[in-house]
């Protein structure tokens, strides 16, 4: 009953809107009603009646008024119902960053030892030569590991001398197998076109021929003949490496062979 006579004093203290102006326009004609009649002794007796009660009635209008104002500003009791709070906005918490990691170096595996290179086996020698003949009428003769040879590759030179023109000469190197040993070039002094030349593996050595053409001709003096070619890592042994020159002159067949000196 209370809430309800409570809230409808509300409504009508909300929904009034006093007329001042009007209030204003009532006490002048009051005022001016009290100084026609303040000749009559009856009405002039009145006046104060009336003045007052004008009072009485405005004093009535500011009490009300103030009456519903109190009542309009009276919060509402605490059991009605509240309006929820609006929730503040939360902010999500900054992740504390992490400590940097210190980066692992990467365990390197250490590297397998290095395996001995293998010998191939040593094939069957070449038929030894009779002891060596360098010289023999107009041929002379030497023989040499080149001493730029290194331990992976070598260079085996001969070198011939003539002292009359030759028309016919087979020269033949023969570099024994001591394993890995393969052609890699060869190359003379004399001119290229005048010799048919052939390298073959054959009974346990590596064999270079040159043999002069038909119709050309060794003038005299000294030339060169080389063979080169690979073998397994390490100081090679030239030992059992030779050569041999075959010529005819117009006294009969002529040779001379030997061996190859080791580098310098």
């Amino acid at each position: 009953m209370n809430e309800d006579i409570t809230r409808r004093l509300r409504d009508a203290a909300e929904a009034h809107q006093p007329d001042r102006a009007r209030m204003l326009a009532r006490l002048e004609r009051g005022a001016a009603d009290g100084t026609v009649r303040h000749r009559t002794p009856s009405i002039a007796r009145s006046w104060p009646k009336a003045a007052l009660a004008g009072l009485a009635i405005t004093a009535t209008l500011a009490t009300g008024g103030l009456a519903v104002a109190g009542i309009v500003r009276t919060p509402p009791p605490s059991d009605s119902a509240t309006t929820p709070a609006t929730p503040s906005p939360t902010f999500p918490s900054r992740p504390t960053p992490s400590a940097p990691t210190t980066p692992t170096t990467p365990t390197i595996p250490a590297a397998p030892a290095p395996t001995p290179p293998t010998t191939a086996p040593v094939g069957p020698r070449p038929t030894p030569l009779p002891s060596s003949r360098v010289r023999n009428g107009p041929l002379s003769s030497g023989g040499s590991v080149d001493p730029h040879s290194t331990v992976y590759w070598a260079q085996s030179n001969l070198t011939l001398k003539t002292t009359q023109p030759l028309t016919s000469l087979t020269v033949e190197l023969r570099i024994a197998q001591t394993g890995g040993v393969q052609n890699t070039g060869n190359w003379r002094t004399l001119p290229s076109e005048d010799f048919n030349v052939t390298v073959q593996e054959t009974g346990g050595a590596l064999v270079y021929r040159w043999v002069l053409k038909p119709g050309r001709t060794v003038p005299t003096g000294q030339h060169e003949f080389a063979g080169q070619y690979n073998h397994a890592i390490g100081v090679r042994n030239a030992t059992d490496d030779g050569y041999r020159v075959d010529t005819q002159t117009p006294g009969g067949s002529v040779a001379v062979w030997g061996r190859f000196t080791p580098a310098r």
